[in-house]
């Protein structure tokens, strides 16, 4: 069933643990994952009060992934929900993630006591893509999955709840593109859109009292089985070192012998 766009919002932001890309020996949350934490904060701060209900943070992973979770309640999610996977399981492909969010969120909106605490979700807002395996489909297959609209790539966000409407601004060759949707829509950060705040010390002692729901994937009737195989990987070929000429006359020859001539 989908969402009323006339009610208060209720944000969803899946978040993910990758390698962080300043020091390769850690994790850390997926730095288009904390641009969406950032953008639907600053969506509570910039519409009126009272607008945005409630801002709850989703990751699927290893008990590990609980570290990411805090940290987007200690910079301002209410709630968290983890999906728990086995330490040694398999990073769990797009589609499967996809399939994961649509269940939690249909539990979640036909839930009359989910519904009654924390309202229905009608605003999913994702990073682009993981910088670990770098496949950017999740927003695109969810959207798909519920029904719901969708806006790739954002640069820029702006909510009209009355009207039930969101305008997104992306980035494309040549300029942008504004893109009109109705609620409920799920939303993906392109790197441009905001710069991620710092959790503060107090903020991330108030993280650990803030409530985490925890699941397994049978909660959601998902099978993380792999759908895709890697049949092989391979370096590029290793680029030739170039070669001197003593004069344009040679260079012209060299040229012709390979295979390369005036239009």
């Amino acid at each position: 069933m989908r969402p009323s766009p006339a009610r208060l919002l209720n944000i969803l932001v899946p978040v993910k643990r990758a390698v962080d890309y300043s020091v390769k020996i850690r994790h850390s949350m997926n730095p288009f994952d904390e641009i969406a934490v950032e953008e639907a904060i600053r969506l509570r701060e910039r519409l009126p009060p009272g607008t945005v209900k409630h801002i709850k943070a989703i990751s699927i992973g290893p008990a590990k992934s609980l570290d990411v979770l805090r940290t987007a309640l200690a910079v301002g999610a209410d709630s968290a929900a983890h999906v728990a996977l086995p330490e040694n399981a398999p990073a769990p492909e797009p589609l499967a993630i996809a399939k994961t969010l649509a269940s939690y969120i249909n539990l979640q909106n036909n839930d009359a006591a989910k519904v009654a605490k924390d309202g229905k979700v009608d605003l999913v807002v994702l990073g682009k893509q993981a910088i670990d395996d770098d496949l950017g489909v999740t927003g695109q297959m969810l959207a798909g999955l519920l029904g719901w609209g969708q806006a790739t790539f954002a640069s820029k966000v702006e909510v009209d709840v009355g009207r039930g409407e969101v305008v997104v601004t992306r980035e494309i060759d040549g300029g942008a593109e504004e893109v009109r949707c109705r609620l409920p829509v799920v939303i993906t950060t392109d790197l441009r859109l905001n710069e991620p705040r710092y959790a503060s010390l107090p903020n991330i002692m108030k993280a650990k009292k803030k409530p985490v729901e925890k699941l397994a994937p049978s909660d959601l009737g998902i099978d993380y089985t792999p759908q895709l195989q890697t049949l092989r990987v391979t370096e590029p070929p290793k680029r030739v070192g170039g070669g001197k000429v003593a004069s344009v006359q040679e260079l012209v020859e060299r040229l012709k012998g390979a295979g390369i001539t005036g239009v």
